[in-house]
């Protein structure tokens, strides 16, 4: 592809294996005032990118898609994912007394400043989806939610394993929670909450 589109840089990822660690070696290597987290298997509409970039163009900090509002579009969700994923999701939602309904979907969008401030990333695998989101949330970034389309992927196999992935997700909305209250100060430096 870099042959054909000049502005396609492809990287081979350094760190060690696991979704998190790939994005973190992207996120070091951005050199753009955004990044636009897009899974590779296909799931998500490349479509929707339009729209994350007209809201980053608008001067959001951060764009979040959701499969599970107005206007979204969703295909082929495997059901037992699908109950995992509600439970966790309206947990998130009721501790962090936040609307956003999606916290653990990948496709996101980050300004350069936002990711800046969520340093360090602590995620290896894919809790950084709620990592990120959740940091910049308290943080006071301003966000726009926006409805996007999902489909189950055709062809591979997922590597997301809910047993395996369950105590990584508790730990990341722990240490974010913990995070929000006690140091509370320490991360908004001034900014009202």
């Amino acid at each position: 592809y870099q042959k054909k589109i000049f502005f396609i840089k492809i990287y081979k990822n350094k760190n060690e294996t696991g979704f998190g660690n790939a994005l973190k070696f992207g996120v070091e290597k951005n050199e753009n005032d955004a990044i636009i987290i897009f899974m590779g298997d296909c799931s998500d509409n490349s479509e929707d990118i339009i729209e994350y970039v007209k809201f980053l163009d608008e001067g959001y900090d951060c764009v979040f898609g959701s499969r599970f509002i107005k206007n979204s579009k969703l295909k082929d969700y495997p059901i037992l994912k699908l109950i995992f994923n509600r439970l966790a999701n309206n947990l998130i939602r009721i501790l962090f007394f936040i609307k956003y309904n999606d916290v653990t979907n990948a496709f996101k969008a980050y300004s350069k400043k936002a990711l800046k401030e969520c340093q360090p990333i602590v995620s290896q695998h894919f809790n950084i989806n709620a990592e990120l989101a959740l940091k910049s949330i308290i943080r006071g970034y301003k966000y726009k939610v926006i409805p996007i389309s999902w489909t189950n992927r055709k062809q591979g196999i997922s590597k997301f394993y809910i047993k395996e992935m369950s105590n990584r997700y508790f730990f990341t909305i722990l240490y974010i929670f913990l995070e929000k209250v006690l140091l509370r100060k320490d991360i908004f430096k001034g900014k009202k909450y």
